[in-house]
């Protein structure tokens, strides 16, 4: 059996759940060195040993020369691509900006009767890198990466967005990721990737430039080596594998649910696939449409191995179990096939997405919803957000003192700074109040 479906209440159900519960895995460290090896080679070698790198691993015959994405190949991919697809990208890209416009941040002031004066300015980074994964040598290019992360930043009002990716082996950009970069306002792409696009975008090169910000997705070494520049540039997060956990009732489609389950385990082997059910039959059916439909997947081995090795089914005793099942294991998708999925909206504490009822499955926010799919994984939704436009912002606060407002407060400061010990704080006072 792919999948032995559990009670909940029973003891190997607890122990399942305790396992969900205790999911979160530090960033690959098998490969720690290496990554540590790459940035030091590009800190100090920079375009040398990125290009270095480059040609050993992707690229044999790139050169500096060619590192940077020429205006002729800006130009030319556009005649690579069809206007199908030139037609569902326009749509996506309304989608997505119109979703995160609503959430910029304004900078605001709040004057006292006093004189006193204080507020949040609120302004963007001055640079972004976007790292964009090659997708099995360009043949499966991540164009939603493009967009998720791409959009945000432009919204935010950073001046330089800069995008990374891996080149084919003869050096080409996919034309659809270089299309769709430019539909959202960028032109400035370098073929890099992996820990040394990383690196060279936290450090700089001779040509590619150092940012403030690194986002999006990669395997165990991007991964890695956003978690070593993490403080000296700021990342979106440390993100595990793909997730979903699926709440469905008597009147979930058992179809849906294993498709669902499916489009979350044709990731990665580690991807994780969660389905409680309050309807014990469901658990039969939807291992029978898992079944029927992997077969049907062009990685269906992929799949298989990570629902035979991490796919969960659990039989909850009613819709409020369930509902706190979620709740602490903090999924990246939470999905709720259930009679009235709104009702339960107020109980949910911990998801990165929430996907409400039969007709929506988590792809439509991979793509096309508008939503950010940048997701918090690993039980990390407990604290953290998707990726926003707030990821490019940064925030100064603002004080100002009239005379009369620091005369007020004068003495409160200084008792404070001196119970501290910090007796030049309060000088700093008594001085400007002629004691």
């Amino acid at each position: 059996m792919l999948i032995s479906p559990v009670a909940m209440a029973s003891p190997e159900g607890e122990n399942i759940l305790n396992g969900l519960l205790d999911r979160f895995q530090a960033a690959d460290s098998s490969c720690q060195q290496s990554v540590t090896d790459i940035i030091e080679a590009v800190k100090n070698n920079k375009d040398a040993a990125v290009i270095g790198y480059s040609r050993q691993f992707d690229a044999p015959n790139l050169t500096v020369a060619q590192l940077q994405v020429s205006g002729s190949e800006l130009q030319q991919a556009y005649e690579l691509v069809d206007d199908d697809f030139l037609d569902t990208l326009g749509r996506a890209i309304a989608r997505i900006q119109g979703f995160h416009e609503r959430e910029m941040e304004d900078s605001w002031l709040q004057t006292r009767e006093d004189g006193t004066i204080v507020g949040r300015l609120v302004r963007p980074i001055d640079s972004a890198g976007l790292y964009v994964p090659g997708g099995r040598g360009g043949s499966t290019p991540l164009v939603s990466s493009v967009l998720m992360n791409g959009i945000p930043a432009g919204i935010a009002g950073v001046h330089r967005r800069v995008m990374v990716t891996p080149p084919g082996e003869d050096g080409s950009v996919s034309p659809h990721l270089l299309v769709a970069a430019q539909e959202i306002g960028i032109t400035e792409i370098y073929k890099a990737g992996s820990a040394w696009a990383i690196a060279a975008l936290a450090y700089g090169t001779e040509t590619i430039p150092r940012v403030d910000v690194i986002v999006g997705p990669g395997n165990q070494y991007v991964t890695e080596a956003k978690r070593q520049v993490s403080g000296m540039v700021r990342i979106d997060m440390i993100a595990g594998p793909s997730e979903v956990l699926i709440v469905a009732d008597k009147t979930a489609r058992a179809a849906s649910v294993a498709a669902d389950m499916l489009a979350q385990a044709e990731h990665d082997p580690l991807a994780l696939a969660i389905l409680v059910t309050t309807h014990e039959p469901l658990a039969a059916e939807v291992l029978a449409e898992l079944e029927r439909q992997l077969p049907l997947l062009a990685r269906q081995e992929i799949a298989r191995t990570a629902l035979s090795d991490r796919g969960v089914i659990l039989v909850a005793t009613d819709i409020e179990a369930a509902i706190e099942v979620a709740n602490g294991v903090a999924i990246e998708h939470l999905e709720l096939m259930i009679a009235d999925p709104w009702a339960q909206i107020p109980h949910i504490r911990h998801a990165g997405a929430i996907f409400l009822g039969n007709n929506t499955p988590e792809a439509a926010g991979d793509y096309f919803a508008g939503p950010n799919h940048v997701l918090p994984t690993m039980g990390t939704a407990r604290f953290a957000s998707a990726l926003g436009v707030e990821t490019f912002l940064k925030k100064s606060s603002i004080i100002s003192y009239s005379a009369g407002a620091l005369a007020v407060d004068g003495e409160h400061i200084m008792r404070l700074a001196r119970l501290e010990g910090l007796t030049a704080h309060a000088a700093s006072v008594a001085v400007r109040l002629g004691k």
